[in-house]
Formats: C-alpha cells, structure tokens, sequence
C-alpha cells in the first residue's frame, strides 16, 4: 500500500508554533528516502524566517555543521511541519532553498527518542 503523505503532489504545510498561521505549503514532487523533496508556496509569514533557511544552507555548503545545527535548532522551536492529513511531524530537518524547492526528512517519533 502506497503512503499517501509520500505520493507526488501531495502538501504539507509549515506552521508557526503559536497561532498555528499557515507559513508555507509544501507540494511533495519526489522521494528519495530519506528525503522528500517539494516545489515551495510561500505564504504571508514566511519572509520571517527565509534568512534562517539561507543561513541553513550556505552553513551546510560551507560544511559549517555547528552554525547549521543553530539554524536547525531556530527553525524547530518556531516552526511545525504537517502531513497532508494535517497531524503533526514529531520530528523533522527541512531545508527550504532559494530556488523555492525544499527537501526535508522525517520521522514519527522525536529523534532523541529514536537515538537514545
């Protein structure tokens, strides 16, 4: 059986933690587990945090693990990930890309629960 949040077209959506305002939907276009990759609709509230995900992948271009990880840290305590279903990512890495694609992984449980 195919998983539905997997399926090309299918859309997540980023969140802001507080609110819960819609930020971003995410249109799946492919998978290459672990990674899904997306075509990025950006919406109003967004702009916000477009520099911390800059700043993500120039630090991982430039093999800057620990400032990458300082921007991964941002962007989890402000932002939530969604299944198509709309119930929550327990855990997630997204990078969002200048060109309006993203790609991210996932996993159904927090990752310090999964790597004790």
């Amino acid at each position: 059986m195919t998983n539905p949040n997997l399926t090309t077209g299918s859309v997540w959506r980023l969140r802001l933690h507080h609110g819960d305002q819609e930020i971003a939907r995410l249109a799946v276009t492919g998978a290459d587990m672990p990674w899904m990759h997306a075509e990025v609709e950006t919406l109003p509230g967004f702009e916000e945090f477009r520099p911390l995900f800059s700043e993500q992948e120039q630090a991982v271009d430039e093999e800057d693990w620990e400032r990458a990880e300082d921007c991964y840290t941002n962007i989890r305590s402000a932002l939530t990930l969604t299944f198509p279903d709309g119930g929550p990512v327990a855990e997630f890495m997204l990078h969002i890309h200048d060109d309006g694609t993203a790609g991210w992984r996932w996993h159904d449980e927090p990752f310090d629960a999964v790597n004790p």
